[in-house]
């Protein structure tokens, strides 16, 4: 048996798969999720990463074809997002529980003041006993702008590492991670516990599959390592399965569990998961010193990329992450100087390294 009787506190995504009944969405599935996020809420706070609103939207067309066009994604979603909070609403009133709707795009994670409202917003709303619902706000996020998440796989691991929850359900249209295909494979063999996500792992990844559904197994696995890294375990598992929420956090093994690794700070994990607004190339005697946890100086960085503020989160050698202290003119002017030069060429008030141990984090940490 597993042990989640100290989980405080759980995200639960729900997938496209789980939700559709045909063109439209599958209330009796709603309400079947209110009531096993009611029967847990006294021990856990459960915060849900819903998928189904691009779908309820090309319902509410006519469409059944695959939605392609960003134009017609964010005009579905657009239509679908109030539908489908409506039935999440009236499923979980039924119950005497009140939603919340949360719709997110990346560069609200992104940036520190934005990501920090909304943790205090979350918290607030668990305070009060409000179960909140988050979706990607597909109806202005694009990847051509950057803003986008892409799939709610990953929207789902971001809100766990965000939010440090202890454990991420996936609830999917596939029981759990195989060594194979079970769709093609009848001899595919189910992992129940993988400790380790080994090339081997990421091999067996699947591609997307419905019409509306955008994520496939290599999402889940891409989640998987984002929610880990935050020191939060992760069930995938058959959303289609009774009582599931309720049967894992009881300890049943049911689909496959990744355990967490060791809990990062919440900066760490901010400045991780946070998209690069540019990128600078530091010579080895920089990167050699900010290994051993010495401050980046403006005398070992060779070339400055892209148009970033103080405070913007940059990637260094495609190396490490880092919170810059001076935008990217200031670096250009900067850039292979003494730091005791620094106040004469930008003026007085100017730190004098570019960033600190503590504003940095290894991408091979």
């Amino acid at each position: 048996m597993r042990n989640f009787s100290q989980t405080a506190r759980v995200v639960v995504k729900i997938g496209t798969h789980c939700l559709s009944a045909g063109a439209t969405v599958d209330s009796g599935y709603i309400r079947a999720i209110s009531r096993q996020v009611a029967a847990v809420l006294e021990k856990h706070h459960v915060l849900i990463v819903s998928s189904g609103a691009i779908g309820m939207g090309a319902g509410e067309l006519g469409i059944t074809e695959r939605v392609t066009s960003i134009t017609m994604r964010q005009a579905c979603a657009a239509m679908g997002q109030p539908l489908l909070m409506q039935e999440y609403r009236q499923a979980f009133a039924e119950r005497g529980v009140k939603v919340a709707q949360v719709l997110l795009t990346s560069d609200v994670l992104a940036n520190r003041r934005s990501y920090l409202n909304l943790r205090n917003s979350v918290e607030t709303l668990l305070g009060l006993g409000v179960v909140p619902i988050f979706n990607e706000n597909d109806s202005i996020s694009t990847n051509e702008i950057g803003s986008a998440f892409g799939d709610n796989d990953t929207l789902s691991a971001y809100v766990a590492s965000k939010i440090d929850a202890d454990l991420l359900i996936i609830l999917s249209d596939i029981d759990a991670l195989y060594d194979a295909d079970p769709r093609r494979n009848p001899d595919a063999k189910p992992y129940r516990t993988v400790t380790e996500i080994t090339p081997q792992i990421e091999r067996t990844a699947g591609a997307a599959g419905s019409a509306f559904a955008v994520g496939g197994m290599e999402t889940k696995i891409r989640a998987v390592k984002i929610a880990r890294r935050a020191g939060c375990a992760v069930v995938i598992a058959s959303g289609r399965e009774e009582r599931v929420i309720e049967r894992i956090l009881e300890g049943e093994e049911l689909g496959t569990l990744f355990p967490a690794e060791p809990r990062m700070s919440a900066r760490e994990r901010w400045i991780l998961n946070s998209r690069p607004s540019g990128r600078i190339v530091i010579d080895k005697g920089a990167l050699k010193a900010i290994r051993a946890k010495k401050s980046l100086l403006p005398s070992g960085v060779l070339s400055v990329e892209g148009v970033f503020d103080h405070g913007d989160v940059i990637l260094a050698n495609d190396t490490v992450k880092l919170v810059t202290s001076f935008n990217n003119v200031e670096l250009e002017n900067i850039l292979g100087r003494h730091s005791s030069e620094i106040a004469g060429i930008l003026g007085s008030g100017k730190r004098d390294v570019i960033a600190r141990p503590e504003d940095m984090v290894f991408l091979d940490r």
